[in-house]
């Protein structure tokens, strides 16, 4: 029993640091992208190609003066960063691996609860930092977050009832033909929806650098900065990883699966380079008023797909 538990725990760790290493590259990666897209040089400096740069930024972040603002509500300040990456690293157990890993019959209601949680990190980083600025960027994260999540928890739903179970394995067993090309429409509403859950451009509204100075992680430095961020990268990582589980054929043993997630990382920092901010009522009306009847639509048709097949066979 206790080799079983040590075998489970070397794995954890094993994982959580493979996740922390991949998240320090992709924000290389991400910067490299923009410096091309933008015409100009990204880290180039440091070491061969800029590669330990992500190490030097860590040391840089992990190592610099810890500030306290005065009126602030300390421990829930202090506590939501770290409370926000438990959560994201925490989500990467629903992962499909066969052996020494949690991968559970319950994993697409794992995924939506992990998610569903960490709009509260959001909401205490905000108000805990008793800063007007803060405050409004963490209001507009919430709705935003929680806006969204009903699109997607509907979107999980379709699947749920075409393969019959929770569990993220089966989506290795029934795809044989990729999902992206069989629902396409699917494929584009899961994708905005993953940009607007993880808060990231066009839809950064919880950090609109021109009207609310940074958003909700305004008052946060050093540790608590790179805790925050750390958080949104390693979501960042564990969205496109479950894409490519949901869209494009989920042999998790290839190396093709993990060229996939790289492309679909990149296709982050792609629209980051690319497109504007949105206006916020647009990214509500898009949320109410589009993707929601979209996605209800979709889910009553894979019912009635579904109560089909039981009636002919």
């Amino acid at each position: 029993m206790w080799q079983e538990l040590l075998l489970y725990l070397i794995s954890v760790i094993l994982l959580l640091l493979c996740v922390m290493v991949g998240v320090a590259f992709l924000t290389l990666l991400e910067r490299k992208v923009l410096g091309y897209i933008q015409i100009r040089k990204g880290p180039n400096k440091v070491g061969l190609m800029g590669i330990p740069q992500p190490f030097c930024d860590a040391i840089k972040l992990f190592t610099k003066e810890q500030t306290y603002p005065l009126m602030s509500n300390y421990l829930p300040y202090y506590f939501s960063p770290i409370f926000s990456l438990f959560l994201a690293l925490l989500i990467w157990l629903c992962i499909p691996y066969y052996t020494n890993l949690f991968m559970f019959n319950l994993g697409v209601l794992f995924f939506l609860c992990c998610t569903s949680l960490g709009v509260y990190t959001v909401m205490i980083a905000g108000w805990s930092s008793n800063s007007n600025y803060a405050l409004l960027g963490g209001l507009r994260a919430v709705a935003q977050t929680i806006s969204y999540e009903v699109s997607m928890a509907l979107i999980l739903l379709c699947f749920v009832f075409l393969i019959g179970d929770y569990n993220l394995m089966n989506f290795m067993n029934y795809q044989s033909i990729w999902f992206i090309w069989v629902m396409f429409p699917l494929v584009l509403v899961w994708g905005a929806s993953m940009l607007a859950e993880t808060n990231r451009t066009p839809f950064d509204f919880a950090e609109g650098e021109s009207e609310l100075v940074s958003g909700f992680n305004v008052e946060y430095s050093s540790g608590g900065f790179a805790l925050i961020f750390l958080a949104e990268y390693a979501s960042i990582l564990f969205m496109s990883m479950l894409f490519v589980v949901i869209f494009m054929g989920c042999d998790i043993y290839s190396l093709f699966f993990y060229i996939k997630l790289m492309l679909i990382s990149f296709l982050f920092i792609w629209v980051r380079g690319t497109l504007p901010r949105f206006r916020y009522d647009k990214l509500m009306y898009l949320a109410w008023k589009s993707f929601l009847p979209f996605s209800l639509n979709y889910l009553m048709l894979f019912v009635g797909l579904k109560i089909l097949m039981l009636m002919l066979f």
